[in-house]
């Protein structure tokens, strides 16, 4: 049986939340289950609303979608969340330049579909500490191209410059991973302000620990912040065989 926790912070040093986060162990529309996390950028109450407004209309249309494949149901939720994001955009002056990422995943079973704009992550868990999704960041590109390694990535000046991202431009491009799960993996789903506090190793400590989801989420958030908490937290993990021995 699914079980999962979610949990957003404002963090230590922002004065708005603009992280996002859905979840459903239960059936929306065709899909069986849905997470969704989303970290929106934008100035005042901007961001807050790209984020809260994109989960909200994939949820909506996840809800009404009548195709079985998860890839065209998320595929479809996230293009109408960026038609509406850029509409609001262009009719109110305060939201113009708005924008969010988003990471999205279903279990179907023991496989995990996938689907990501931008640099919050997806992580399987279990011996090992796996990132599923690829940062669309502008650091991230140089990392892939060999023009700096990873470790200088960790604390470049530019690591928070996303080059995909809902809102940006008026054609989307989505990357859709689709995993199997074996008994023990933990998923994780998170914004920057989580990684960008926490090295994965910390992560997968505190994430094998054999506490509630809900006990392991706190800590993710508290470890964050003890690091420095410099932007908003967003954290879904998942355990798809909850139960089972």
């Amino acid at each position: 049986m699914i079980q999962s926790f979610s949990v957003t912070d404002i963090g230590k040093k922002r004065k708005l939340n603009q992280d996002f986060v859905y979840t459903s162990n239960e059936p929306v529309g065709n899909l069986p289950n849905v997470f969704i996390v989303a970290d929106g950028m934008g100035g005042h109450q901007a961001g807050d609303y790209a984020s809260k407004c994109t989960v909200q209309t994939m949820v909506r249309e996840i809800k009404g979608s009548f195709e079985k494949s998860a890839i065209r149901i998320f595929s479809k939720a996230i293009c109408v969340a960026n038609e509406q994001i850029r509409r609001k955009a262009s009719e109110d002056e305060s939201l113009a330049g708005m924008g969010t990422t988003v990471v999205a995943a279903t279990c179907l079973g023991k496989y995990l579909q996938v689907a990501n704009v931008g640099d919050s992550r997806l992580y399987i868990i279990n011996d090992e500490v796996r990132q599923i999704t690829r940062d669309h960041s502008l650091v991230e590109e140089m990392v892939r191209m060999g023009g700096i390694d990873r470790e200088t990535a960790k604390h470049h000046p530019d690591k928070n410059i996303i080059t995909r991202a809902i809102g940006a431009r008026d054609t989307i491009e989505i990357d859709f991973f689709y995993e199997e799960l074996k008994s023990g993996d933990i998923v994780l789903l998170c914004s920057d302000g989580l990684t960008n506090m926490l090295e994965d190793e910390e992560i997968g400590r505190i994430l094998r620990d054999k506490s509630s989801l809900e006990e392991r989420a706190e800590k993710l958030v508290e470890a964050a912040n003890n690091n420095g908490g410099k932007d908003n937290i967003a954290v879904i993990i998942i355990d798809a065989f909850a139960g089972e021995v």
